[in-house]
């Protein structure tokens, strides 16, 4: 292994048959076998919280207010 390259050598690497194919048994199972939770779970709250839907209703006024505002002085 030359000094730049920081690779593991292929033919020093354990596990490995020739060519480079993994027996069967060497690989690790595909999901763990613990759950990884194991207090009480919370849930989450359901519902809008109240500011986002004052910051909602205060934006959709002022868009209202604006469309009359418009059409009024169109009108006249």
């Amino acid at each position: 292994m030359s000094p730049d390259n920081t690779d593991p050598d292929p033919r020093n690497t354990p596990g490995l048959e020739p060519g480079g194919s993994v027996p069967p048994g060497e690989t690790p199972p595909g999901e763990a076998s613990t759950a990884s939770g194991t207090g009480p779970r919370n849930e989450p709250p359901r519902g809008w919280a109240k500011g986002p839907v004052i910051v909602i209703l205060v934006v959709a006024a002022l868009c209202a207010a604006l469309f009359l505002a418009m059409a009024l002085s169109l009108a006249l």
